[in-house]
């Protein structure tokens, strides 16, 4: 099972994005892209609001 962590290296706000590119093996701009596709279809806030609750409670990557 994949965990996702906040990126270190691949961060632009909280690293959320970077992290998830990570996890699923794709592209961080393309998660990017297809966040910023959602909050225009389903208006900005939720989605905002979403991000910075998950940006908060997602554990940073351990040093290994």
């Amino acid at each position: 099972m994949k965990k996702v962590y906040l990126s270190k290296s691949d961060r632009k706000i909280f690293g959320l994005c970077g992290g998830l590119s990570e996890a699923f093996g794709m592209d961080s701009t393309l998660i990017r892209l297809l966040f910023v596709f959602l909050c225009l279809l389903t208006g900005i806030m939720p989605l905002a609001v979403t991000y910075i609750i998950a940006g908060i409670i997602t554990p940073d990557k351990p040093n290994n």
